[in-house]
This record gives structure tokens, sequence and C-alpha cells, in this order.
């Protein structure tokens, strides 16, 4: 019994205080439930489930792309395959993300305390536009060419072309593979963490219908 007793006064490990403050903040019943409100079959929550489905081809195909380089992705038709996969799935991946978005946007879901669920979920949007801009121009062909020279007079007219030159493919290629798709899928499992944790809201009642 002492040395029961000794044990249970002992001071917690750091560890074990994490994890009390995970579980209270996301308990394991909102993280992984076994059941879900009616109207989380909606077909917005939907769009965005099929959006994290893309982004996860995204980066699968992308992580192919970068081991193997430019000349693999013109030269080889394996190479061609896989730029035409990662290029479709950014399509879908933006085209979901459009439909999620506005679909959040028009139910108000920033209601009951979703506000920063739904912001994360706007700068989501922006930084993968960015990063799409930066993927691009690091296609080493025509088309990059293009779109950079016809860019740069627009990155040194918002003064950040000392920072942000779009004529340099080792600027370009490094924050495509590296620090844009980081900061997405940060954001990502973030928005997803606190969906889970606040979970969805409800449908807007309607003016006058009395809820059962």
């Amino acid at each position: 019994m002492d040395a029961a007793r000794k044990i249970s006064e002992q001071p917690a490990s750091w560890t074990f205080r994490a994890r009390q403050a995970i579980d209270r903040q996301l308990p394991m019943d909102h993280l992984l439930p076994t059941r879900q409100p009616y109207y989380v079959g909606s077909w917005v929550y939907v769009f965005g489930v099929v959006t994290i489905a893309a982004l996860v081809w995204v980066v699968v195909s992308g992580v192919v792309l970068t081991f193997m380089g430019p000349q693999w992705w013109h030269d080889s038709s394996v190479g061609r395959f896989f730029n035409s996969l990662h290029f479709w799935s950014v399509q879908l991946f933006f085209i979901f993300m459009v439909l999620h978005l506005w679909g959040q946007y028009f139910m108000a879901g920033w209601r009951h305390g979703r506000a920063a669920t739904w912001a994360i979920g706007v700068v989501i949007f922006g930084v993968s536009i960015l990063t799409a801009f930066t993927g691009y121009l690091s296609q080493q062909n025509f088309d990059s060419q293009f779109i950079a020279v016809n860019a740069k007079d627009a990155m040194n007219g918002a003064g950040i072309g000392a920072f942000f030159n779009v004529l340099n493919f080792g600027q370009m290629y490094g924050l495509h593979i590296m620090l844009l798709p980081i900061g997405v899928t940060f954001l990502v499992v973030l928005h997803i963490v606190m969906v889970r944790a606040r979970g969805v809201v409800k449908p807007i009642d309607p003016e006058g219908v009395v809820q059962p």
C-alpha cells in the first residue's frame, strides 16, 4: 500500500500531462467518431473530403516528379504520365476546394465559434494559389518562361520582385516543392483537427419553422 501511495504521489511526467491536455481539447470520440449528425452527409462536406483525397495525389505525384527531375517528366512516357497525374490532381483539388468554400460561405460555416476554422480554409485557398503559380513557373518549358516574363512586372510593381523573383527557377522550384507544400499540408491538418474538435456547423433553420 505504501509503495502504491508513493507512486501515485509522484508528479506525472510531461508526456502524461501533454496526453491529458490533448485528450481534453480533442477527445478520441471526437477525433474518431463512430456516429455523426445527419447533416454531415451534405455534399458540401463530401467536397471537402474529395479535396483532401486530391491533395494526397498531388503530394504523391509531386514527390515522384521531384526525385526524377524535369528531363524525366518531359522525355519519358512514365514521366509524362506522372506529370499529367500531378496536373489533373491539382485541377480536382482546386475545383472541389472552391465548391467546399462556396458551400461553407452560403451555409455561414463560421457560426457558433467556428470562424477560425473557416478562416483557415480561406488561407489554405490563398496559399494553394501561390503554390500552383510557382508550379507553373517550375515546368521548364515555354509556358513557364512566358508566365514568368509576364509576371515579372507584376511582382516588381507590387514591390516584392527582390524577394519573389519569378525568373529564378531555383527559387520558384524550392518554394514549390518545399516551403509552400509544407504550409498547405500543415494548414489542412490543422483545419481537419479543428473540425474534429468543434464539429461541423448545424444547418440554418428556416424562419418560422418549429423544429421537433
